[in-house]
């Protein structure tokens, strides 16, 4: 969710900036535009490295003394949970 609201951000912060040419008295839409688009940009590696995060997998190979057979688990980590 936090990386598609970052790009709706970063979408309408470039629109301000670059698009619009009303004016607001005391607003200057061009730097509202400006931040809006960091705070889009960084939204959206925030996400990512949440997302990048949320998917860690370890791989854990084990041999049975009895049998000798070879065995491997995969665990897949969520620190959100």
């Amino acid at each position: 969710m936090s990386i598609g609201f970052g790009i709706f951000l970063f979408a309408v912060g470039a629109i301000l900036s670059f698009a619009v040419t009303a004016t607001v008295e005391g607003v200057d839409l061009v730097m509202v535009g400006y931040i809006l688009m960091i705070a889009g940009g960084v939204t959206t590696v925030i996400g990512l490295i949440l997302m990048a995060r949320r998917r860690s997998a370890t791989q854990e190979t084990t041999v049975d003394p009895a049998s000798g057979e070879r065995t491997t688990r995969r665990t897949t980590t969520d620190p959100v949970e």
